[in-house]
């Protein structure tokens, strides 16, 4: 049951020779999610063993070219290799007209449907919800309309206590009842509290994505709780004016942000390619938040299943 987070792409808009554009896997449970898709993420993802034919979803968070750029060659490749199954991608709806122009200009073999998803809540809105995970919408505050996500399991199905089993004689229908959660009352009154009955295996688990955004009051509340946080880190400290001006986040506020919001852990990126070593920014951050890491390209960060124990 895996549920991990693979950074491939932590630079900002201008290029390095050694970062590309924002792009990075969500693996949950087997499901590959694409989330930004700059320049270059094709040979990113085949690079560190990522499957582009298995690649589910795509969530694209703002038009700004360092975060879409790299769709054309994807959506080209997935066709040349003859891709059946559908790509779902969710994305600002201004991205139908990015999508046209490909489709008509680029896409000399049509193997596989694209199934648009258009976004232009300015509330958080859930846009997708299925038997694993429930996926929301965040609107953040960006030059042009810009979404994160947050991305959270399902909470799994009701076990029954192996001791209850045996010592309520439990029918194979109370059993069902008590894993939906319902109390079961018995023909002599007699009422089992699925309460007592009954325990989660395991905690659900949360990844949030903080893409390109000025800080503002109700971005912690966003994302409240979460186990895993990425959060953009362009500048540092040295430019923070910058930040303000171009509706960006330095380092240190990603780190302010973790802690209000209560998040388990922080990855920072899509750093500015004036910082030639990031890693002082990965310093202002964890000043704040102590335990925050910095993406790079290929590093993978697990989020550990917490299961409980059957008292």
């Amino acid at each position: 049951m895996k549920f991990s987070l693979t950074t491939l792409g932590v630079s900002s808009a201008s290029p390095t020779t050694d970062r590309y554009p924002s792009a990075h896997i969500l693996n949950i449970c087997g499901r590959l999610l694409l989330i930004d898709c700059g320049e270059g993420c094709q040979m990113l993802m085949k690079r560190h063993g990522i499957s582009l034919m298995k690649t589910e979803r795509v969530f694209l968070s703002h038009l700004h070219g360092d975060h879409v750029l790299g769709i054309f060659g994807l959506m080209s490749t997935l066709s040349m290799s003859g891709r059946t199954e559908p790509l779902h991608i969710h994305a600002p709806e201004g991205f139908s007209r990015i999508l046209d122009f490909f489709q008509t200009q680029f896409l000399e073999r049509d193997t596989y449907p694209v199934v648009f998803h258009p976004q232009s809540a300015d509330v958080p809105e859930t846009i997708l919800e299925d038997a694993d995970m429930t996926v929301t919408a965040l609107p953040l505050k960006h030059r042009i309309p810009t979404y994160g996500y947050l991305f959270k399991e399902r909470e799994p199905e009701l076990n029954v206590r192996k001791e209850a089993v045996l010592s309520q004689a439990l029918s194979v229908e109370e059993i069902l009842s008590l894993k939906s959660g319902l109390d079961v009352v018995r023909a002599g009154g007699e009422v089992l509290r699925a309460s007592e009955l009954t325990y989660r295996p395991y905690v659900p688990r949360s990844f949030a994505y903080i893409s390109d955004t000025a800080v503002f009051d109700a971005l912690p509340g966003m994302v409240r709780g979460v186990d895993l946080l990425y959060h953009e880190a362009t500048f540092g400290d040295d430019c923070a004016e910058k930040a303000a001006e171009m509706f960006h986040s330095t380092a240190r506020q990603a780190g302010e942000t973790a802690v209000i919001a209560g998040a388990g852990r922080l990855v920072i990126g899509h750093f500015s390619s004036r910082y030639k070593d990031p890693s002082v920014l990965l310093g202002q951050a964890r000043e704040v938040f102590p335990s925050a890491e910095m993406g790079w390209e290929g590093l993978e960060f697990e989020v550990p299943i917490k299961r409980n124990i059957q008292k």
